[in-house]
């Protein structure tokens, strides 16, 4: 007890120490910082890549004012992450240059063999250092809008755990021989009491409740959400106008992208979002490959929703059909499936950005991505 003790005693003395230590920050070129839940390691490195300071840091925004407001100007690098957005927010605000970091595009750093914190914030350092594009940066959307896309991802978590007891119910009920009917989420909890065996009453029904609260809480944010978009997102009526796209694809698209102007073209925002195929050609050798899904899980989902809306079994059918083999076919259904995913995103893409209105635009538009996605 004796030793741990004085160690965290020692922990914390070294802590204050780095954080009073004089430091010359003229000569501090990049700054890189390792955010962790509780720690926070930060490097401070100069133009010829000698360490000028290391320390570490509590993850809070009172701590981080209070070790970089007396700092100037300077470029700080960070790893994407759950603290990331508020961090960076923060560092801005108090004057840095500020450099979100793809965690994708730093395998030097996680396949280390000598992987630690005070490392990770080192390298990410000399990396901004030497070439800040090797960051692979990210770009942050506005609190408001993090807000208002949390209101979404909230009621998709809502969806996705009704989801898991109604599947769960029904095959508990199947195990006992007895059989359930097709019911809708929204009527599942009215209805199976009478499909419901005497001997799993028990162990069901409190599931059964869970799932009719969670359908009363997804439809206030049903309601919550309509009146968002009505209210601040006025555009959404604009894109519910594109066949198979309905208002919360269309909010989700609008807050995910938020600034349709950082793309110099539409279909930009298809690789944006990880929706264009990978790439590991050698010589000669060109294997087709699947989408990246390098970017928003969460909307990229809503647009393949969107997109198997729009081919149906009947466009699958002609295309399969039309192929010989079962890997030929697995290589068509591929390439035909990422055709409505770009088209949608360029289309809704076209939307925002030039206000276009859907008599004039959307209509030519969707005339010819439907005749392209089902051309035999």
């Amino acid at each position: 007890m004796r030793n741990s003790t004085s160690t965290a005693t020692g922990k914390a003395r070294t802590t204050a120490k780095l954080s009073r230590q004089h430091v010359d920050w003229k000569h501090v070129v990049t700054i890189g910082i390792d955010v962790g839940d509780r720690f926070s390691y930060y490097c401070a490195i100069d133009a010829d890549g000698a360490i000028v300071a290391q320390g570490r840091m509590s993850t809070t925004a009172g701590a981080f004012e209070l070790e970089l407001t007396r700092v100037p100007r300077k470029t700080i690098a960070i790893e994407a992450g759950v603290h990331s957005p508020w961090i960076s927010r923060l560092l801005t605000r108090l004057g840095h240059e500020v450099i979100v970091a793809n965690p994708r595009k730093l395998r030097l750093i996680y396949v280390n063999q000598r992987k630690n914190d005070r490392v990770d914030a080192e390298y990410l350092a000399r990396v901004a250092r030497l070439d800040r594009k090797l960051l692979g940066a990210l770009e942050h959307r506005s609190e408001l809008g993090q807000s208002h896309l949390s209101l979404i991802r909230s009621r998709d978590t809502l969806v996705r755990s009704r989801v898991r007891l109604i599947q769960h119910v029904r095959s508990a009920i199947k195990s006992m021989g007895a059989q359930v009917p097709s019911y809708t989420a929204h009527a599942f909890h009215k209805r199976i009491g009478k499909v419901l065996p005497e001997q799993l009453r028990d162990a069901l029904l409190p599931l059964v409740e869970t799932v009719e609260h969670l359908t009363a809480r997804i439809g206030e944010l049903d309601r919550r959400i309509e009146r968002l978009a009505e209210d601040r997102y006025p555009e959404t009526a604009v894109l519910t106008q594109v066949h198979g796209v309905g208002l919360l694809t269309a909010l989700a698209f609008m807050l995910t992208i938020e600034d349709p102007q950082r793309f110099a073209r539409s279909r930009s925002v298809g690789a944006w979002l990880g929706l264009t195929p990978g790439q590991h050609d050698s010589g000669e050798s060109q294997p087709q490959q699947r989408i990246t899904k390098e970017g928003d899980h969460y909307l990229r989902r809503l647009l393949v929703g969107s997109a198997q809306y729009i081919l149906g079994r009947s466009a699958w059918t002609v295309i399969c059909a039309a192929m010989a083999s079962p890997s030929q076919h697995a290589a068509a259904k591929t390439r035909e499936s990422e055709r409505p995913w770009r088209s949608h995103v360029s289309l809704q893409s076209c939307f925002i950005t030039s206000g276009a209105p859907w008599m004039t635009t959307s209509r030519f538009a969707t005339a010819n991505l439907d005749a392209r996605l089902h051309r035999a």
